[in-house]
């Protein structure tokens, strides 16, 4: 068969368009998750905080606002936030505002009118309320799952009695006088709630161990004072608290998750000898607690010998509960950085990232803030060593750290100049590269929280 000039012509156009169709076939850009933001805004004229919502670009990691987002958070003064059942549910904690209407809140000046908001997730991202719900205590400040994502458990500052008790209340509480003394005036407590797998409603557990004088039980379960942080991890509730003055220490509760009871046993709160403590996070079944304040390291370290700001402690979790420190020893955090909030593990279990707040200064530039790195071995020993480089930036004062479903990109929230930062992860060394394209985007209001939805269009 002979072809003509102009056919050969029309035949190679032929096959080239057909080579271009079949490559942009293949890098076809599609929504891989959803990234839900929560926000201080107050300017509405309800006072209520907001919930912005992005689109994942697969390939590039690019952020789209999900029409419909922002939200209404349901509440003032939205803060942590987390996703169950398939990510079927959304639910907000509104931490509410003190009398003065400031979200900065405390046992002689508590949050008023704080609660929980649960959330429809829509197949497209879009959020819609559903009903609100509210712990049994005052001022709360975090918010968690079990790992069946069976029970939602609430962190409250202080309990609703002094001595975390009522004075009707039959069985002694503890728990105060194990931690700072006989003159503790009030505890912590953890509400913990039970969901319902169809509808997301949410249902009180009550505390079966302890009952007020007319038989009835309490609606929460006394931790001891100064909570600051707590988990859920091999099977008990950890809750990190203490001061500057007394020291850091952890309550371990043995979590049932069949009834969602957390049972007392004769567990105390275990020291940590340390006095900053900021977070305690479970990342790949290693409990790491974050600690701001100064660590120096010696000769002979995986580490440079030297002075850091903060620290980094990892424990596995024994069977009482009580916390066994990793053979690696305490991690110390990038010298430039400090006040740690979050910690994670990339879904390869390769890399170690950590948020770092700094000073949180509100709209200015922070250089204290941004993103450690570690590489992390298992084998022979937990061991932890910097990345190269091991400081990667982020937006002031980042609240979150979070990874996409694709395991390609990860995502700050940041507090001090209202962004979301997002980073492409190297996955052969861990590096935090620049996206392609924009890597920061702006936010309506203080960020507070950001977790992803791995449901896709």
């Amino acid at each position: 068969m002979k072809f003509t000039k102009f056919g050969k012509a029309l035949l190679m156009g032929a096959l080239s368009l057909g080579v271009i169709l079949s490559v942009t076939s293949c890098v076809r850009s599609y929504t891989v998750g959803y990234l839900y933001v929560t926000g201080t805004v107050t300017a509405q004229s309800t006072g209520n905080g907001i919930i912005s919502g992005y689109k994942i670009d697969h390939n590039t990691g690019f952020l789209t606002p999900i029409n419909g987002l922002p939200v209404s958070s349901g509440g003032a003064n939205p803060g942590r936030a987390v996703l169950v059942n398939g990510s079927r549910f959304m639910y907000v904690l509104n931490q509410g505002t003190n009398a003065q209407g400031g979200t900065t809140c405390s046992t002689t000046n508590p949050c008023q009118n704080s609660n929980i908001e649960q959330f429809a997730v829509g197949g497209n991202g879009i959020l819609t309320p559903q009903e609100t719900f509210f712990t049994q205590g005052v001022n709360p400040t975090r918010i968690t799952t079990d790992s069946t994502g069976n029970f939602l458990l609430v962190l409250d500052h202080d309990s609703a009695a002094p001595n975390g008790l009522p004075s009707s209340a039959t069985n002694p509480n503890p728990l105060c006088q194990r931690a700072l003394g006989p003159s503790t005036t009030y505890c912590g407590d953890i509400t913990v709630f039970q969901i319902n797998s169809t509808t997301g409603r949410l249902t009180l557990v009550v505390n079966a161990q302890v009952t007020s004088a007319s038989g009835s039980p309490l609606t929460y379960f006394p931790v001891p004072p100064n909570p600051i942080d707590f988990v859920v991890a091999n099977g008990f509730a950890l809750t990190l608290g203490g001061t500057p003055t007394t020291g850091n220490n952890v309550f371990p509760y043995s979590f049932s998750g069949s009834t969602g009871q957390l049972n007392l046993g004769q567990n105390s709160p275990q020291p940590l000898g340390i006095h900053g403590g900021t977070a305690i996070v479970v990342a790949s079944s290693t409990v790491f607690v974050l600690d701001n304040e100064p660590i120096t390291i010696g000769t002979g370290s995986t580490f440079p010998a030297g002075t850091y700001q903060s620290q980094i402690l990892p424990f596995s979790v024994g069977s009482n509960g009580a916390l066994q420190a990793q053979t690696g020893g305490i991690i110390p955090d990038d010298p430039t950085l400090a006040n740690p909030t979050y910690i994670m593990v990339e879904s390869k279990g390769k890399f170690i990232y950590v948020a770092n707040q700094g000073n949180n200064v509100t709209g200015t530039s922070n250089p204290q803030s941004g993103i450690a790195g570690y590489f992390l071995t298992t084998s022979p020993s937990f061991q932890l060593s910097f990345l190269a480089p091991s400081f990667y930036g982020s937006g002031s004062g980042p609240q979150c750290l979070v990874e996409d479903p694709s395991d390609q990109f990860i995502y700050t929230a940041n507090f001090g100049d209202s962004t979301i930062t997002g980073r492409a992860v190297d996955p052969n060394d861990g590096v935090l590269n620049q996206l392609r394209v924009a890597s920061s985007y702006k936010l309506q209001g203080q960020a507070n929280w950001c977790v992803v939805n791995g449901r896709t269009n």
